[in-house]
């Protein structure tokens, strides 16, 4: 009896484990979980525990549902009725590749106050819905879009505000791999309800383009070219070297060839005594 409750709760586990969007392994790997030494009242019901070292810990259930339904609220909007807000490095570059993929709109850096308010400016934007990836940071940008009805999905940790945001998904928003699966995940959702992907398995972008900075993937580039450059200072060195040795082969003939025609001089030379002894001698 204690071996079938064994075998049942192992099934139970496995069956929860393949519900969440990616393996729960790989969910801890990117600290997506890890939150901060502060929480909010507004985040206390998305909170699971506390580390002894005094750093909450946010709900791995609660992310992925929330990560699952996000992307279906995205799906319902045309991509360039949709803005991302990316103030900080690290959303910025993730968020960049999620809008390339899905064609959905993006700011990154500073939010220019009055872009959804102003229209005179000339980034005037109006969309229809408003990705945050940091409500601190990117407050203006809520605030604007509660001003002009416009709804909020916003990516906050532990120790975030929710005022006026509409649909909150927990996540460790200041990770630099925290954020690259959350774009991971919005983006392979989005593409499927797309119709660009028909299972998951056609998504070919892996995690760690969401991770990477394209800096660092131009910088593997003169690596690759580095045998042909090598192999072009060689071929150059080869003909210096060709060319030098011709030099002086021809510095060489042109030594000896002075040689040969100033030996004809020396036997000339040589052969005018030896008549005048042979006069002197018959004068005698």
């Amino acid at each position: 009896m204690a071996e079938e409750e064994k075998v049942e709760k192992t099934e139970e586990v496995s069956e929860e484990k393949s519900s969440f969007l990616i393996p729960q392994e790989k969910y801890l790997e990117t600290g997506i979980h890890i939150g901060t030494k502060f929480k909010t009242s507004d985040m206390k019901k998305f909170v699971f525990k506390m580390r002894d070292d005094g750093l909450y810990i946010l709900d791995l259930r609660n992310i992925d549902e929330r990560i699952r339904v996000a992307a279906k609220i995205i799906g319902k909007y045309k991509p360039e009725e949709v803005i991302v807000i990316a103030s900080r490095l690290y959303s910025g570059n993730a968020a960049e590749k999620f809008s390339k993929l899905t064609g959905v709109g993006i700011l990154k850096g500073r939010f220019v106050p009055g872009t959804m308010t102003n229209v005179k400016l000339p980034n005037f934007r109006e969309p229809k819905l408003l990705i945050v990836c940091d409500p601190r940071g990117e407050w203006e940008a809520i605030r604007e879009a509660a001003m002009t009805g416009v709804p909020v999905i916003a990516l906050c940790d532990t120790d975030n505000n929710t005022t006026f945001v509409d649909w909150i998904v927990p996540a460790n928003n200041k990770g630099r791999r925290s954020l690259a699966v959350v774009f991971y995940l919005l983006t392979r959702e989005l593409m499927m309800k797309q119709g660009k992907i028909k299972s998951y398995d056609e998504f070919e972008p892996k995690l760690s383009y969401f991770e990477r900075f394209e800096e660092e993937s131009e910088k593997k580039k003169p690596v690759e070219e580095a045998p042909k450059e090598k192999a072009a200072e060689e071929k150059t060195e080869k003909k210096d070297e060709e060319k030098k040795e011709g030099e002086e082969e021809r510095a060489k003939k042109a030594i000896e060839k002075a040689k040969e025609e100033k030996k004809p001089e020396e036997k000339k030379e040589n052969s005018k005594p030896k008549e005048e002894k042979t006069e002197e001698k018959s004068s005698e």
